[in-house]
């Protein structure tokens, strides 16, 4: 958050900031369903990292194909909370370190909590509170199934594709996001 004000005051622009922290109680679950259905589907089965993610990046990538990330929830929690952005071996190395430490130390719920109250999820932008209120006009407790879902289909890039304004691109994602979503509800059900 703070790294994104210096860069806007750097190009010269009023630093935009959005951000209220919500408990877990106070976000919807359809939000927290939706980000693990487009993010990390095997958040609750992993201990910080997924295996099967990462060699399939890895292979993606040796073959030239679109480069995309196999990050989990919990590395990019230890990147947006401890870390800067980058993708420095150095900066990787200690998102390791501090993915272990969270997934040690914190239970899931606090993991996807911090998630999702830390994300950017828009331009000046983070977290769940202010996305609903910013993009939607409500809080992050009434998110619907819907909104959820276009929050979620932004997070590969969220100063890119705005929620509020979905592109066509974005509305599909949010179809894919909305089906999966029904996959993840169902061993997601214990966790709330």
């Amino acid at each position: 958050m703070v790294i994104r004000c210096i860069e806007q005051v750097r190009a010269g622009e009023k630093p935009r900031f959005h951000h209220e922290w919500r408990p877990m109680e106070k976000i919807s679950p359809q939000l927290a369903i939706a980000v693990v259905a487009s993010e990390d589907q095997n958040f609750l089965n992993h201990h910080g990292f997924d295996m099967e993610a990462i060699e399939q990046a890895v292979e993606e990538a040796e073959a030239g194909k679109r480069r995309r990330g196999g990050s989990t929830i919990s590395q990019q929690t230890a990147k947006n909370v401890f870390l800067w952005p980058g993708s420095t071996w150095l900066r990787k190395g200690l998102e390791a370190y501090f993915t272990v430490l969270i997934e040690t130390l914190w239970p899931k719920q606090r993991i996807l909590e911090v998630y999702l109250n830390s994300i950017e999820m828009g331009d000046g932008i983070y977290g769940a509170e202010a996305v609903a209120q910013q993009h939607f006009g409500t809080t992050a407790a009434k998110l619907t199934e819907d909104q959820s879902a276009l929050i979620a289909a932004s997070l590969p890039n969220p100063r890119k594709f705005d929620s509020g304004h979905p592109s066509s691109y974005m509305k599909r994602r949010q179809h894919k996001i909305r089906y999966e979503m029904r996959n993840v509800r169902v061993w997601m059900r214990n966790f709330f």
